[in-house]
């Protein structure tokens, strides 16, 4: 029967908002892999499923199909294996903290990560700021390191979902990009291709994140919930503002100094309390029991004891790099110029925009606009005041971090404009929400 499908039917099924079958879909993405239907058509079907969406059954289908399109981790069956997706923000370095707490907990945590591009910063850019850290991990070595040490933070591997990655390259320059099934799938593809049996999901909203609103994030989260759980797999989300950056750096060897102080005991209230809440839930799903309050005590005082600080110099050397970066963060690199963004008058922070202080850093060298652009870990921000902080003028907002002169000026203007102040105090966004 598979021999009598072609494109056509299929554009004109979703014009009319009718249901793909999962033997449509799968050959969808086999042929599109395979190089049988041209791109044009494909473009088209994106276009039609954009404008009219589909179902929970068919995105599964979808999931399913994508998933099937490559490579397929598999674990030993007595591994707790666990993943965590993060939609993208500003300052997220939650996955660099994560990682060695939860594997110091016990569990298997294979985290794929990708580069940042545009305002969105990117573990692996972050990662790439300690001295000699591989990404790039041949299949054998990933399997022999995370049977050594119970994780591995990695670049996204070629051989997962290729469907998925040759798909995202049209929606790229299609303007399909905002399709919330094309989004779910695409996400949950890659999860359930790195063999993860727990999942928990960071669905950002506001400024900072692609999705603007509460209520987009929630539909979005889910979508995802639903396509996992369909996979037989145990999945939970939670839903966090993003109006502000993450924490009080954006740039990647400040982030990663950041996520290193959590693992202390240190750090931003908002960072540590985001990746203790992601961490006790998925700790939680994988042993199968709803005790989140427990799950965060065990993984308190796995901080505490010096642990999880103790697993991510494991991670690093196994992969390369400098360990000793743990024990002094500030023995990573930093840039040459540093300039003081100072406030401008007297009042209340009423608001720090996530996405402007992202700006600010990608004038510092510190994202990239196009993928391939080089970046320079070094540069960034540093926060010094949050919404809610009384200041007058002259004290201190932030730190740039800068590789000149010119650079460095740019962006305390960005960061000015950034950084409102007013005459009454406002109160910071609300606290992250679960969604299960």
């Amino acid at each position: 029967m598979t021999g009598s499908l072609s494109m056509l039917p299929l554009i004109e099924a979703k014009k009319r908002a009718e249901a793909h079958s999962a033997e449509e879909l799968a050959w969808l993405c086999r042929s599109f892999v395979a190089h049988e239907v041209p791109d044009y058509q494909v473009a088209a079907w994106l276009m039609a499923v954009r404008w009219q969406g589909m179902t929970e059954s068919e995105t599964l289908a979808l999931t399913q199909a994508l998933v099937a399109s490559g490579e397929v981790l598999e674990w030993p069956r007595d591994l707790r294996v666990v993943d965590k997706h993060s939609t993208g923000g500003v300052g997220d370095k939650t996955s660099i903290a994560l990682v060695p707490l939860l594997a110091a907990a016990g569990l298997t945590f294979v985290k794929m990560s990708g580069r940042g591009l545009g305002h969105t910063g990117g573990t692996i850019d972050k990662l790439e700021a300690i001295p000699g850290f591989q990404t790039d991990l041949e299949p054998d070595r990933l399997k022999r390191q995370v049977e050594e040490i119970g994780c591995a933070l990695v670049a996204q591997s070629p051989t997962l979902v290729p469907a998925d990655g040759l798909l995202y390259a049209l929606r790229d320059v299609t303007s399909t990009v905002d399709s919330l099934p094309l989004i779910a799938s695409s996400v949950m593809s890659k999860k359930l291709a790195s063999g993860a049996a727990s999942i928990i999901l960071d669905v950002k909203y506001g400024s900072g994140a692609f999705m603007s609103t509460e209520g987009e994030a929630e539909e979005l989260a889910r979508a995802m919930i639903a396509i996992g759980r369909g996979a037989g797999r145990r999945v939970s989300a939670l839903l966090s503002p993003m109006s502000e950056p993450l924490g009080m750096t954006v740039g990647n060897s400040l982030e990663v100094q950041e996520a290193i102080e959590v693992l202390h005991g240190g750090g931003p209230d908002d960072l540590r309390e985001l990746t203790l809440e992601l961490g006790s839930r998925l700790y939680a799903m994988a042993h199968g029991h709803p005790h989140i309050a427990a799950a965060s005590q065990t993984l308190q005082s796995l901080i505490d004891s010096g642990a999880a600080a103790d697993k991510l110099e494991q991670l690093i050397a196994a992969q390369g790099g400098d360990a000793s970066v743990v024990g002094n963060p500030a023995a990573l690199a930093q840039a040459p110029v540093v300039r003081t963004v100072a406030a401008e008058q007297g009042g209340w922070v009423t608001g720090v925009d996530a996405r402007g202080v992202a700006d600010a850093a990608l004038l510092l060298g510190a994202g990239r606009v196009r993928k391939g652009d080089a970046i320079d870990t070094r540069t960034g921000v540093r926060l010094l005041a949050r919404t809610g902080a009384a200041v007058e003028r002259g004290t201190p907002l932030a730190e740039i971090y800068a590789a000149a002169e010119g650079a460095a000026a740019e962006a305390v203007r960005k960061l000015l404009s950034s950084v409102t102040v007013g005459e009454e105090q406002a109160r910071r966004a609300p606290a992250h929400r679960a969604i299960d």
